[in-house]
């Protein structure tokens, strides 16, 4: 049992790395995405 618990905790690591990495990527569209309208917030807050 050990030895086919450890295969799937190796299988899960290699998969939750794989959504680590979508995740990554999806966070870095967003912020690139995002950029101009959160400096846009940024500065209306600093007049008000």
């Amino acid at each position: 049992d050990e030895m086919e618990f450890t295969g799937d905790e190796m299988e899960f690591t290699e998969a939750e790395g794989n959504m680590n990495d979508l995740v990554s990527e999806y966070q870095q569209y967003q912020d690139a995405t995002a950029e101009e309208g959160e400096f846009e917030e940024e500065a209306e807050e600093e007049v008000a």
